[in-house]
């Protein structure tokens, strides 16, 4: 039976301190030579999370301009080999996003950083103790997956955007376009409320 969580979006986050330590090329390209199955199934080429989804190297804790770039020109090489699970497209009343997750979709979570960027991000292995106790505060990648993008400047108040999972897997977010005024503001975090549904 199919299901559908849809994601509530939350004021603030309560970490200024995540996404402080940048991933390189070649401390990547050493993680990535590790291996771990897990870590090429959250990182490889075609991956949402993945440093190489556009062609070349992009951290993707750094806020990237998606929305500027067509997918079907951006994602050209990965969609012809059949390696990409993304996609992202606009109509006249709003942006869509939509993405396959590494794992279980019950830990994603979706901010809005100071009405600018939209930040998902999730654990694929539980951080064991340590000095940090927020995994996106440190080297992040041992422990979990981002991708930061920068809202459209049309997109509407970040309390219209929208968020969903579809059977753990299929990410899909949903940003209105402010078809008035395109200032979007205000701080959010999206964290998973599970709700059963069919797929539309």
């Amino acid at each position: 039976m199919a299901s559908r969580k849809q994601l509530d979006v939350h004021r603030g986050d309560q970490n200024p301190q995540k996404w402080r330590i940048s991933l390189g090329e070649d401390v990547f390209k050493s993680f990535l030579s590790q291996g771990c199955p897990t870590v090429h199934k959250v990182f490889d080429e075609g991956s949402f999370f993945s440093p190489l989804l556009f062609g070349k190297f992009f951290d993707p804790s750094d806020a990237f301009p998606l929305w500027e770039f067509e997918s079907d020109i951006l994602l050209s090489n990965l969609r012809s080999s059949g390696q990409s699970t993304v996609d992202w497209f606009q109509s006249d009343q709003e942006y869509v996003l939509k993405a396959d997750l590494p794992g279980s979709g019950n830990n994603v979570q979706v901010f809005v950083d100071k009405g600018k960027v939209v930040e998902i991000s999730g654990q694929w292995r539980q951080q064991r103790e340590s000095k940090i106790q927020d995994w996106r505060s440190g080297h992040w990648w041992e422990y979990g997956y981002v991708r930061r993008l920068e809202l459209p400047e049309d997109a509407a108040d970040w309390r219209k955007i929208e968020a969903y999972v579809d059977n753990d897997v299929h990410l899909e977010i949903r940003i209105p376009k402010d078809l008035l005024d395109g200032n979007p503001q205000g701080n959010a975090i999206v964290a998973a409320k599970d709700s059963e549904g069919g797929v539309n």
